[in-house]
């Protein structure tokens, strides 16, 4: 979706009373300030939320992954454990994505 036809529906909202004027204004400076977004569905909140992921330092059993998405996320990290440990379960399917986060996913930055 462009930025003008993001602009055109905040219109129509203000038009039909549906959000006031401090509203639309604050919700077009949002929309005005964003990066573009990168492919058809790529940017915007996701991509800085993927960009903010990082292997936790304190909350770590093997690679600090499920500390670093507890620390991001709602769910706490023995959730992810839980998760991660039941998808292990599905034909290695929870190792394989474990392994690859912890390759991909930068350590937090600080003292070790």
């Amino acid at each position: 979706m462009s930025i003008a036809e993001d602009l055109e529906k905040l219109q129509a909202l203000r038009e039909r009373g549906a959000i006031n004027d401090d509203e639309f204004q604050r919700a077009k400076a949002r929309i005005l300030d964003q990066p573009p977004a990168l492919g058809s569905g790529g940017g915007g909140a996701h991509g800085s939320f993927l960009h903010q992921l990082a292997r936790s330092r304190d909350d770590r059993w093997l690679g600090g992954v499920c500390g670093g998405l507890g620390r991001h996320t709602g769910l706490p990290s023995w959730g992810w454990r839980i998760i991660f440990c039941a998808a292990a379960l599905y034909f290695g399917v929870g190792c394989v994505l474990y392994l690859l986060m912890w390759i991909f996913m930068p350590a937090e930055s600080g003292t070790p």
